[in-house]
Parts: C-alpha cells; structure tokens; sequence
C-alpha cells in the first residue's frame, strides 16, 4: 500500500493533505479533507484513480460547491476537484460548443452569446459548474441542460476508462439523471441555435434581472435548499406555509427574500445548516404530509 508521503511524493503540487475545504463551498463552511487533488490533465486524473483502487481510498467529486454542504469533520479518502485546466469552451462547429466540466455556466453563457448561440442564455443564471449542471440537470426559465445537450465525455472511477456518452443514452428527469455515480464529467459538447447577438443579449439580461428580483445574492448560499414538489408548488411556497420562514439554528438562517435559500449568516458552521434543514424538513412533513427532498448535496462525516 502507497504511503501519504508516496502519494504526495507520486502527484506533488497537485495534492494536498489535510486541506480544509471551506473556501470550497458557496456556505464558507466545512471539514478537512484527507487528500484533495487537482488532476492537472485527463490521463494523471487516471492514474490518480488507479491508485486510489490500489489503496481502498474513497474517491468524492467535488465542483464548484455552489449546491454543496460540506460536513464540519470533513471527508475521509480523495476529494477530487477538476482544475481549471478542465476550464475551457471550443467552438468545433457553428453551433455547437465543446466545453470543459468545470467551466462556469455562466461563462458558457457569456461565450455562446459572443458566438451568436442561442438558446444557452439560461445559463448565466445557474450558479456552478457544467459537469455539475448536468448532473443535476440544472435548469430555469422553463429550460434546462438536457434541451441543449448533446453528449458527454466521463472517466469511470472504477476502470479509469474513458468514454462518450450521447444524450440519447442519458435518462433526464427533474433535477437529476440517471447517471453512473462512478462517472466522472471531464467535458460536454452543447447546442444552441444561430440568432443575433442582440436578441441573444435582450434574453440573457431578462433572466439575470428576474434573479436578482426574486432570489438573494452577495450572500453565504447554496441556492435551493429542497427541489420543487411541482410548477405549481414550489418549495418555498410549502416551507412559509409550514410556517418555517422564520427559523434558524445558530447562525444558520433562512433568507428573507426567498425561504428556500439557507444562509451561513457569518459565523455559522454545517452543522447549523444541516440541523436547520433536518428541522424545516420535519416540520413541513408534520404539518403537510409532504417530504421536501434535498437539492443541494451534504457530504462529508457526520
């Protein structure tokens, strides 16, 4: 078995141990992790696999932790967070864009438009990353990742194999696919539709004014805390009916501009979080025999 010096000794620069994944997440909030790595390229990002295999280590992907409840005690075994190698768009034809896993959405947004590709401003509203987008088949303005996908390329985590995956062969449903959890996202190829720079700029700038009016920003969030029960019965709707609006655990608080965004309200950590969410949820389900599901994710020790 590779020893933590071997292994710091094998990947250098790239890995780090015992780092604490705070700055990682949108809440500010969160553990160590055992060992966090940054693949610099696809081909160590296998050989990392490979060895994580070899020594029975856990392996976690970790994106850009806008929708991600990192736990106080951290994660045991490999964090793996693509760097910003992984970071890129390409324009392979006049309509379709390559684009690498951890780039952000709303850069994708920025660059389709500057390409004159519509159909991708939606984008510039979603927060994270486009691997992590199209995990959770990410959407607003009565759209989503799965209308504009056209395939994707993953590592598996058991095999180290790479593959392509076409759209085709992807079942979408609302917020989540059914996707492999041993895949890992490392680029998508996306469509959009030739328009006019202009028209493109009037729709992008509509759906960022419509956020910043309905949801709070410049705050220690992880946007929607629970998915939507339905278009008709939002999440929100059914927490300030439960009567939860006011709630909070420590520093934990819910947002006075929306009730479906939880806030590390300074000096909070995840426990405040996770305690509030676990509170709202048991109060809702007394009350209205509805169970909220989670839409950020929670990882980490309890």
């Amino acid at each position: 078995m590779i020893s933590n010096q071997d292994l710091i000794d094998k990947f250098g620069k790239d890995i780090s141990k015992d780092m604490n994944l705070a700055n990682y997440s949108w809440f500010n909030l969160g553990g160590p992790a055992e060992f966090l790595f940054k693949p610099k390229n696809k081909d160590q990002l296998k050989e990392f696999l490979n060895e994580c295999r070899k020594n029975k280590f856990g392996v976690t992907i970790l994106g850009a932790g806008s929708n991600t409840l990192i736990r106080d005690k951290g994660v045991k075994g490999a964090v793996i967070k693509l760097s910003s190698n992984f970071s890129n768009i390409e324009l392979l034809s006049k309509n379709i864009l390559k684009v690498g896993a951890a780039t952000l959405d709303r850069k994708v947004a920025n660059f389709a438009k500057e390409a004159e590709l519509g159909g991708l401003e939606f984008l510039s509203c979603i927060p994270g990353s486009i691997g992590g987008a199209i995990i959770m088949n990410s959407g607003c303005y009565e759209t989503d990742i799965s209308k504009v996908l056209v395939s994707i390329n993953v590592i598996d985590k058991k095999t180290s194999i790479e593959k392509e995956i076409e759209k085709k062969d992807i079942e979408f449903f609302y917020r989540g696919t059914n996707l492999s959890k041993d895949f890992i996202i490392i680029s998508a190829k996306l469509r959009g539709e030739k328009k006019q720079k202009k028209q493109i700029e009037r729709t992008q700038n509509s759906f960022i004014e419509q956020k910043k009016i309905s949801q709070p920003n410049q705050i220690k969030t992880c946007g929607s805390t629970f998915k939507n029960i339905s278009k008709d019965k939002k999440a929100w709707m059914i927490i300030k009916e439960a009567g939860c609006e006011k709630f909070y655990e420590g520093d934990a608080v819910i947002s006075n501009k929306h009730c479906n965004f939880f806030v590390n309200n300074g000096n909070a950590n995840s426990t405040d979080i996770e305690n509030l969410i676990d509170r709202v949820k048991q109060t809702v389900n007394k009350k209205t025999g509805i169970n909220l599901e989670l839409e950020i994710k929670i990882i980490g020790e309890k």
